[in-house]
């Protein structure tokens, strides 16, 4: 294993009923005036933000409140919030809902605390250096973000989707109530299981040798969140299965699963460009790229991706032809996603053949010498070849 130091300050408050605690916790973290930043009206209707009221009230902590959060959250709401903020005082800012609200959140608590564009964090001219403490009720399991070191916009003007990871994005709790993720339809459902998968598989897929515990951590996850999954589309008010994938979301992305080793992120990379111009969720993109992504890299370690295989999705292994044994496991994974209703084509996402080249070529670069991916390199042609592979 690579050295490493590791350490995520999130406090997690899971189970029924857990969201009742926010006003305590605020107050635990010394905040006086809230910010509530919120997706769209689902959290109203259901009665989530009502409770959360009742608790600051509770706490005798003031609050103001700020909905409208979008997949793929806008820059434009986020300065509306770091406005908003300021002018009202607040001190701490409470995200409600998914990854999205939890990452626009993250971003306003920066940006409130820095007297440039909050936007220079995320495209590499500045480095937060103080924000508002921050916390999240967490309604979707899918990002990660209620722990996680990782944020990301979408700049609207530009269609430039762009992340920033720093530790000042932990968030100081984090509250999980399973329940609150049963009223979601299972298109979204699936889509925040394929983004949990997608973030150990990141991490899964090294070259690094010596890293079987961290491997075995990480099948065991990818198993259960599997499992769940069917579990979940099918049955949404299924309280285990969503347990399953809240808390699978969790340690899928503070990096319980990544310490030690090199990971690789050029899939993300490449789906943010696929969310930025076309608005698809996260998860159903990257049900597209990755896929296209192992076919175009397994030969370069093909023992990890056999191991893969016959490790999460219980393939034969094939010892005297490997590469049988990774492609079937790269078939299982397509399938896995087809039965939960992901798409696996450009084509379904809406995508057009022609923008292939462009979203190549405007893909962030990771590297110094202009490539994207820890693991497998990649140039903007390698890129193209792996969209042209997702287009069938």
């Amino acid at each position: 294993m690579k050295n490493f130091t590791f350490c995520v300050p999130t406090k997690f408050v899971f189970g029924r009923g857990a969201e009742l605690q926010a006003g305590a916790l605020i107050r635990e973290f010394c905040g006086t005036k809230v910010l509530i930043h919120y997706g769209g009206g689902s959290a109203v209707r259901s009665g989530l933000i009502g409770r959360i009221e009742k608790s600051l009230s509770e706490a005798r902590i003031g609050y103001v409140k700020l909905g409208g959060v979008q997949p793929n959250p806008r820059d434009t709401l986020i300065y509306q919030g770091i406005e908003l903020a300021r002018r009202e005082g607040v001190d701490f800012v409470l995200a409600v809902g998914g990854g999205s609200t939890i990452d626009s959140s993250k971003a306003i608590s920066h940006g409130v605390c820095y007297d440039g564009d909050f936007w220079d964090f995320f495209c590499g001219k500045a480095v937060p250096q103080r924000t508002l403490p921050f916390g999240a009720v967490l309604t979707m399991a899918a990002a990660g973000s209620e722990s996680s070191n990782s944020c990301v916009i979408t700049q609207e003007s530009t269609h430039t989707k762009r992340g920033l990871r720093t530790e000042m994005n932990r968030t100081r709790f984090a509250i999980m109530n399973p329940e609150l993720a049963m009223t979601l339809p299972p298109y979204q459902i699936a889509c925040g299981a394929t983004d949990i998968l997608a973030h150990i598989m990141e991490r899964y897929f090294t070259c690094d040798r010596e890293v079987d515990l961290i491997d075995r951590l990480s099948e065991g996850a990818m198993q259960a969140v599997i499992r769940a999954a069917r579990i979940a589309v099918k049955q949404p008010d299924n309280y285990d299965a969503q347990s399953q994938l809240m808390w699978g979301s969790t340690i899928a992305h503070n990096d319980t699963l990544g310490v030690g080793r090199t990971q690789d992120w050029g899939s993300h990379q490449i789906e943010h460009e696929l969310s930025a111009r076309y608005d698809v969720a996260h998860g159903a993109g990257l049900a597209v790229v990755f896929p296209a992504w192992m076919r175009y890299h397994y030969s370069k370690n093909v023992m990890r991706f056999a191991q893969f295989a016959v490790r999460v999705y219980g393939c034969a292994m094939n010892f005297e032809n490997p590469e049988e044994t990774a492609l079937r496991g790269i078939e299982a994974h397509e399938s896995f996603l087809r039965d939960i209703g992901m798409p696996l084509t450009l084509n379904e996402l809406g995508a057009r053949s022609e923008d292939i080249p462009a979203m190549a070529a405007k893909t962030k670069t990771t590297n110094p010498d202009g490539t994207t991916g820890g693991v497998f390199p990649m140039t903007a042609a390698d890129i193209e070849a792996i969209l042209r592979i997702a287009d069938r």
